[in-house]
Parts: structure tokens; sequence; C-alpha cells
């Protein structure tokens, strides 16, 4: 236990913690996908890989427990309890919370925006079930040797989890400056660290990260933490272009792709973004070699 700040600091920061967690459990989930229909891997195979992952840099509460939910069986019919549930994910808004608050705070979240996307799509159960006749998936080349793939897997899940954590932190440190809050994001990540759903070994790196600088205004930001991540993002994009190849939807490690593509981008095409709005709308620019706002007549423009 630790005192966050005033007001409603504490529960801002238990419902980013559940932001966080919507999108931890959603990569893991995907992962899953991607070994059973992308790899052909069996329970008893999905079970030891998640068991082993929960012994390295992937460890922490949900590994654990997802590895156990392989191992267990439906007492009714000795077959294993997780093929028999349906995959219909429910949700009690915390995660739609977070991606509110991060859309008013201008602070992009994209990896938990999926994650509770996803939770909606899981709920078109029916048109899904159409769809799957109508827009049949294509078949996908033979997936490559499956320990590489497997290895790949595993440091892109844990790069997209750091992403989704970089994502989550933001938010609280926006959120902090905005609100008045004085958060100590280092004792955040202390207390996620303890008994948390989203604990894992992870929160030990994210932590030493705050005490080294404690207005990171993102995690990508550390040098460790980018230094993890330049070592680990070949894996990120292999997995991801096998999901895609393999028409499996993997919107979360898609997304934490992007949002690290496009946080470390210098350049980014949003200056024909502001083109266009000042085309149709009028709402001006500002330019790279003046200070000030500008407006252009496009339509009297050679």
């Amino acid at each position: 236990m630790a005192y966050m700040g005033p007001g409603s600091a504490g529960h801002f920061v238990k419902m980013v913690h559940n932001g966080i967690e919507y999108a931890l459990m959603e990569l893991i989930a995907e992962a899953y996908d991607l070994m059973k229909r992308g790899l052909g891997l069996d329970n008893g195979e999905l079970g030891r890989t998640f068991r082993a992952w929960s012994l390295g840099g992937l460890g922490g509460y949900l590994m654990e427990i997802t590895a156990r939910i392989f191992d267990h069986q439906d007492p009714g019919t000795g077959q294993a309890l997780v093929d028999a549930i349906l995959g219909v994910a429910r949700q009690k808004g915390t995660g739609l919370w977070t991606t509110v608050a991060a859309m008013e705070l201008q602070v992009p979240a994209p990896t938990i925006d999926q994650a509770v996307a996803q939770r909606d799509m899981s709920a078109l159960h029916e048109q899904r079930i159409q769809a799957a006749t109508l827009l049949s998936r294509p078949d996908g080349p033979e997936p490559g040797a499956r320990d590489a793939l497997l290895l790949e897997l595993e440091q892109g899940l844990q790069t997209a989890m750091l992403v989704a954590f970089a994502q989550g932190l933001a938010v609280l440190s926006a959120a902090s400056e905005q609100y008045g809050y004085g958060l100590d994001l280092a004792t955040v990540a202390r207390i996620w660290r303890g008994g948390c759903i989203i604990r894992t070994a992870l929160l030990e790196r994210i932590m030493a990260a705050y005490v080294h600088q404690a207005d990171l205004p993102n995690l990508l930001l550390d040098p460790n933490l980018a230094g993890m991540c330049r070592a680990q993002e070949a894996g990120l994009r292999s997995v991801v272009g096998f999901g895609a190849t393999q028409a499996i939807p993997i919107p979360g490690l898609m997304s934490a792709l992007a949002y690290l593509d496009s946080y470390r981008s210098a350049w980014l095409p949003a200056n024909l973004i502001q083109a266009q709005r000042d085309c149709f709308g009028a709402h001006t620019y500002e330019r790279v070699d003046r200070p000030g706002q500008f407006h252009t007549e496009w339509e009297k423009e050679d």
C-alpha cells in the first residue's frame, strides 16, 4: 500500500492499472492464437510454453495463471476446459475509461484501445460466425521453423508488453501534471510489482527507470528500456508479419509495433494532414522554417 496523491489520484492509478491489464491480457491471448492456429501447438505444448516463459523475462501473475489454465481439465468431459469456454470476453468498463481518459489528455494509448476494441469484437459472436463463411480466411504459407518462431514470439510479446506499460504510465504522467496528483511513478511501479494482476518481472526495470529519472515522460526514453526494445524489436516485427500472412488477428501486437515506430520517428506525415485541414477548413498550419500560424488559399495557387 502507498499514498498516491490528493483527490482521485488513487482511483485514477487503479483505473490505468486495469487498462494496462486489458492490454496485457489481449497480447497474451494473441500469442496463444498465433501458437494454436499459426503453429499448431496443442494444449500441453501451450501450457509448457507459457510455463517456460513465466520463469524468464515474461514472468508474472498473468503468465503463471495462463500456464495453469492449459493444464485444467473439465470434470464433466475430461477435456481441456479452455476449449469449452465461449470466446466472448466481458468487461466492466475500466479499460474503456482508461481509453477515454487517454484521449482527453491527448496521450496515445493504441494498445490499450485495441484491447478494449477486441473485447467488443469478441462480443459480435453471431456476426463473426456468418463472416467466417462469407469472408473465409486465406490460406497462409507454411510457417517456418517452430522453435525460431517461438523465440521471436517470446521476444515480441515482451517488447509489446513494455510498450503497453509505456502507454499506460504516459497517461499517468500526463494526468499527474494535468490534475495535480503529484504521482511518484517509481512508487506506482513498486506497488504494482507487489501483488497486482499486472505483476511482472518488467516492473523491476520500469521502477529502476523512474528511480533514475522521476519525471520521465515515457518509458521508451529510458536508455536501458530503449536498449531492450532495440534488442528485441526484430522478434515483434517478425511475429506481426507472421500473423498477417497467416490471417490471424493480432491488433494488440500490431498496435504496439506501430506505436514504437511512430514514437521513434522524428518525422511523421502529419504535415499532409495539416495541409488538408487548411485546404478544406482554413484551420491554418505551422512551418518548419519560421514561427507563426499560416493559411494558404489553396484553390488560387498554381
